[in-house]
């Protein structure tokens, strides 16, 4: 077998003892020094090494079937490693492992899927710990603060966990069934040292990339990160999204409770729904569906909030039988100003609806997206960046892929074009790309299928195109009451 092939094949039984390692910690102690947390990932990298080196010196003398039953082994033994580190560690780096299992499909099954755990099922504090912050944040125990509290978390993530709660509604005087997000304690100490080693990434990342501008990178992916640890910021990112979808036929945002939140806690409405995984059995059309519904969110919110939220992974979303999804966790969310959207704007309208790729290279060079003096034709430029719009470049049915997903990725880190010694990503398209790549490889995994240039049409300010799907149908009423078909950048 190749040696490219460094995971080749898929095991159920290294997801089942990742969960089962996952599960043996209950009781949380973060490791918050850089040294402690470096220390960490060098003992990853050892084992994970030591596995690979054990397995090649054995299959030296193996027949073909024995050497991809070793192959085989191995997969099981480095994914329940990678997950069950990452997900003790936490933080930033806990973060990325969630991102890698969902961005890129070339990954081996039981990679992504052990670190698929980590987008909801990782190692959650202890009950004690829990309860500790909760009466720091919001001045007593759980036990007195709500009518009704769950040590056991329903969920547990990179910087926090989910409890289920009751609490007396203040406005109403009746009883409200609450999701109580509750922070790490440490995770901040955890998130600034990953964030230590985030310069040394840029500084690598500069080495393969000419063009790119690293320090401009770093400092948004250090901006962005510090400010997830402050749930206050959180809860006003979610009530935005939710006042601006409320009364939306096909998207839901949970209401924040402020009475019960913090710096470390957010109290908001409970969501009861199915899961990614469970969505994923449905029939295609119904995937078909949910696939509209995440695109029609994401760019909704762009153009309609000025808003993205950047954290697009699978353990965000709950589904519901009627068709409606609700969307969670709005920590990693990016504002953007008027000349920003601009440029967004200007970039999408020349690239996939004029396709003047002239007036395309004036905006990416303006934006600092492509330094001044690349040798590259227009023509060339276009082709390179086009690959992003492709989807949404003719008007007919397509159908997204994981391969297509996965060809977004490595595109984007493709050191071969002379273009890419010239590009760059300014701080303001940071989360955009991770958006970008996110929400394609979600479609991808969904296979969805539509005619997205018309869903496209409607979305884009400069067309505002008519309803063009059953759920755009749907939305006509609330468009019209928040006055979104007036909105203008140019």
């Amino acid at each position: 077998m190749s040696r490219k092939r460094f995971w080749p094949f898929a095991a159920a039984t290294a997801i089942v003892v990742a969960m089962l390692s996952m599960r043996r910690r209950t009781s949380l102690t973060l490791r918050t020094s850089r040294t402690q947390r470096n220390t960490d990932l060098f003992k990853l990298g050892a084992n994970v090494g030591a596995t690979y080196a054990s397995t090649a010196a054995r299959k030296l003398f193996a027949s073909a079937e024995r050497r991809i039953e070793l192959d085989h082994d191995r997969e099981m033994r480095t994914a329940a490693a990678v997950s069950d580190r990452l997900g003790q560690m936490k933080g930033a780096l806990m973060k990325l492992g969630q991102m890698a299992s969902y961005v890129d499909q070339a990954l081996p099954a039981p990679i992504r899927e052990a670190l698929a755990q980590l987008q909801s099922n990782a190692p959650p504090m202890s009950a004690e710990l829990a309860a500790q912050v909760i009466e720091q944040d919001l001045g007593a125990p759980p036990e007195q603060i709500f009518a009704q509290w769950d040590p056991t978390p329903i969920a547990a993530a990179s910087i926090g966990q989910v409890h289920r709660a009751v609490v007396i509604d203040p406005d109403t005087g009746e009883e409200r069934a609450v999701a109580v997000k509750v922070q790490y304690p440490g995770v901040g100490d955890a998130v600034e040292s990953d964030l230590r080693n985030a310069d040394l990434l840029g500084m690598l990342l500069q080495q393969g990339f000419g063009g790119l501008n690293a320090d401009e990178m770093v400092a948004e992916i250090k901006e962005r990160l510090i400010e997830e640890l402050d749930y206050r910021r959180e809860a006003r990112n979610q009530q935005l999204f939710a006042d601006f979808y409320r009364n939306h036929p096909f998207i839901h945002v949970p209401d924040v409770l402020p009475a019960f939140s913090g710096r470390h806690v957010i109290t908001s409405d409970l969501v009861v729904g199915h899961t990614w995984n469970e969505m994923l059995q449905w029939p295609q059309e119904r995937k078909d569906q949910v696939g509209e519904i995440l695109f029609r969110f994401v760019f909704r919110s762009l153009y309609g909030t000025r808003a993205f939220n950047g954290d697009p992974h699978p353990g965000n979303y709950v589904f519901h039988d009627d068709g409606t999804v609700t969307f969670l966790d709005f920590g990693l969310v990016k504002h953007f100003d008027n000349a920003e959207m601009v440029t967004f704007v200007s970039m999408v309208k020349a690239a996939a609806y004029e396709f003047d790729m002239p007036a395309f290279r004036r905006v990416v060079e303006g934006a600092g997206m492509l330094r001044a003096g690349c040798p590259s034709s227009d023509t060339e430029v276009g082709e390179y960046f086009s690959q992003f719009y492709e989807s949404v470049s003719d008007d007919k049915s397509v159908t997204w892929s994981a391969e297509y997903a996965s060809r977004i990725v490595r595109h984007t880190f493709d050191r071969t074009s002379p273009i890419a010694q010239y590009a760059t990503v300014p701080k303001a398209f940071v989360f955009i790309q991770r958006i970008n790549l996110g929400l394609y490889a979600l479609l991808g995994e969904l296979q969805a299928t539509g005619n997205y240039r018309r869903i496209a049409e409607e979305l884009w300010p400069f067309v505002a195109g008519p309803p063009s799907t059953p759920l755009a149908e749907a939305e006509q009423d609330w468009l019209h009451a928040v006055h979104q078909r007036t909105v203008s950048f140019e």
